[in-house]
């Protein structure tokens, strides 16, 4: 899973942007229109740097670090509808013949953003349940607040932003406790079993000594280069917000969250429970996957891709000797203690490294690009990874930041290797670490292209490339193929139980059975997973929907291209254009395939 920023109704419109494209004129007029529709597209990435500051961080861009709107009031909300309303109306203002066609793709993609977060808008999930286990803002401050995220701590102004950034966030982690009591009034409230995980979360943030604390994690860790009276200076600062700000801050929601929201957390597990539930399942469709496809539709396709994948299972079961049925085989790979060998955090992360040698001698057979951006593999924090997933945060547009590649590790000894290698390959390399580098370092790309995120294209491409593992000289162990095949199946099982809670009133613990009963994952790995459909609804069906779409159009192209089909083109083609919507990469796909067979 790509790790983006889990703001509110900037799920998809994060780290937008512009630069000047080379323009094919006919005319002075033309010319002149594609330089006005460029500076629409610069307008729209500063004015919503200044709208979302910690996306403008995440992407290098240093100049709001200071800042942090809260994003829970109604002054922001009404900020963004003017926002997205007059950039789509300034969009549809230019007539396509007047574009180049780099220029028509982007306004296409700039209207489906102005209006798919419109749309957004409609809706009060975001807005009475900004809390939650997996997906919400604090989470994320955490990681910030650590030193290791995208926050810098290199200056003095540096570690002065942060305090100013922290006041403000603590604004809106304030504001946050009013808008769930007015939820809890309106009728939107989260699931029982979420809650009963968050409050953990918060107690995690409220005990210790102070300088033990996540948030002065940055103070214990200078510069070499600051003097001691900096030094001190700025220690006893981050003293005073963490034992005078941050800790009660969090003191006090954890009270809330334990004592009264807790209590009247719901029974129900789907979206459909709530108000205008439904409608919003069909939105976070379309949202996730770019696609027009129903639940009912989605729900069908998985139980076909479930039945597809457990009859590969079965040749496996049959290669490795085991005789007894599947279900069983899973409860037998889960708890193999063969597949158990480490003993300690730092062995997990070297293995990971290890599998990315493996894969080196391979990688140029379907690949000509790589990125130039540094990758790592890191432990995920100990505050979060009791919930967490593996995740990748992508490096900063300039390069200066790596991507990373976050492994949850809570107990290295019980830690099961089956899966790493497709782990490794959704992940790291050549799943979101090429999607996203090589999109941020295509000088051809304008910026808006280049740092938009849609989940079908983006994990879509990321669970695709699980699929090239034996061609990148990995799967040679049964155990690991029965990963891939184990990591495909969790994606198809994710369309059969998102939709099931969400639109066919499934309960959590029918959810955990049915994965259960088709896939190796471990227990409590199932019940994370399921809650974490819970607390998002639909975005776990942009893996696959997005997967079968990138392969349909392989397969296309292989077919109409034969002989002259070459992978590395063909993979060049889903890269080059950054992550756009599923309809549009097959437009591209299709006018490609026309073009190679025209320049035979």
């Amino acid at each position: 899973m790509f790790k983006k920023i889990i703001l509110p109704l900037f799920a998809v419109f994060l780290l937008i942007g512009c630069k000047n494209e080379k323009i094919e004129t006919t005319g002075e007029a033309r010319t002149e229109t594609a330089s006005e529709f460029d500076k629409v597209l610069a307008d729209y990435y500063e004015d919503g740097l200044k709208l979302n500051p910690i996306a403008a961080t995440m992407a290098g861009d240093m100049r709001y670090n200071d800042r942090f709107p809260n994003f829970l009031s109604d002054e922001y909300r009404q900020k963004l509808k003017n926002y997205f309303t007059e950039y789509r109306n300034k969009a549809a203002a230019f007539e396509d013949e007047e574009l180049s066609e780099v220029q028509q793709m982007s306004k296409d993609i700039l209207m489906w953003e102005c209006n798919v977060n419109l749309e957004s808008l409609e809706f009060d999930m975001d807005k009475y349940m900004p809390i939650n286990q997996m997906w919400s803002v604090n989470l994320f401050v955490g990681q910030l607040a650590s030193g290791a995220g995208a926050q810098p701590f290199k200056t003095v102004e540096d570690y002065e932003n942060w305090l100013k950034r922290v006041d403000a966030y603590l604004t809106w982690f304030n504001s946050a406790e009013t808008r769930i009591r007015e939820g809890m009034a309106a009728g939107y409230v989260l699931p029982a079993s979420l809650i009963q995980k968050v409050v953990p979360q918060m107690k995690a943030m409220t005990g210790g000594e102070v300088e033990d604390h996540l948030f002065f994690s940055p103070a214990r860790n200078f510069p070499d280069s600051f003097t001691e009276a900096e030094k001190t200076e700025l220690a006893e600062k981050y003293r005073k917000m963490v034992s005078e700000k941050v800790i009660p801050a969090y003191e006090k929601m954890h009270d809330f969250m334990q004592k009264e929201y807790l209590p009247k957390g719901r029974s129900s597990s789907g979206i459909a429970a709530l108000p205008k539930g439904e409608e919003f399942y069909k939105h976070q469709i379309k949202l996730y996957t770019t696609t027009d496809m129903t639940a009912e539709e989605i729900h069908r396709l998985g139980l076909a891709e479930v039945a597809r994948i457990s009859a590969e299972m079965e040749k496996v079961k049959e290669q490795v000797g085991y005789e007894g049925d599947l279900k069983s085989f899973f409860n037998y790979v889960r708890n193999n203690k063969d597949l158990m060998p480490f003993d300690t955090a730092e062995e997990v992360i070297v293995h990971f490294n290890e599998i990315h040698e493996r894969m080196k001698p391979n990688i140029s057979k379907l690949f000509d690009m790589t990125p130039k951006t540094a990758f790592e593999v890191r432990r995920t924090e100990e505050f979060r990874e009791a919930s967490a997933s593996a995740e990748y945060n992508p490096g900063s547009l300039d390069g200066t930041r790596p991507g990373i590649f976050y492994v949850p590790v809570p107990d290295a000894t019980t830690y099961n290797i089956y899966s790493d290698e497709s782990l490794f390959l959704h992940e790291a390399i050549p799943g979101h670490h090429y999607q996203i580098s090589l999109t941020q370092e295509n000088e051809n790309l304008p910026e808006f292209r280049k740092t938009l995120w849609y989940s079908g294209y983006g994990e879509g491409w990321a669970l695709y490339s699980e699929s090239l593992g034996k061609e990148l000289g990995l799967f040679t162990d049964p155990y690991q193929y029965f990963g891939m095949l184990g990591a495909e199946m969790h994606r198809a099982v994710r369309l059969v139980v998102d939709t099931g809670l969400h639109s066919k009133g499934w309960t959590r613990e029918q959810a955990i059975q049915y994965s259960l009963e088709n896939e190796a994952e471990p227990e409590a790995s199932v019940i994370s997973e399921i809650e974490r459909y819970m607390a998002n609804p639909g975005q776990a069906l942009s893996y696959k929907i997005g997967q079968l779409k990138i392969m349909e159009l392989r397969d296309k192209a292989k077919a109409e291209l034969g002989d002259e089909f070459d992978i590395r083109k063909y993979h060049n083609q889903v890269l080059e254009t950054g992550c756009i919507p599923l309809e549009l990469l097959e437009n591209k796909i299709n006018s490609w395939i026309e073009e190679e067979k025209a320049s035979r």
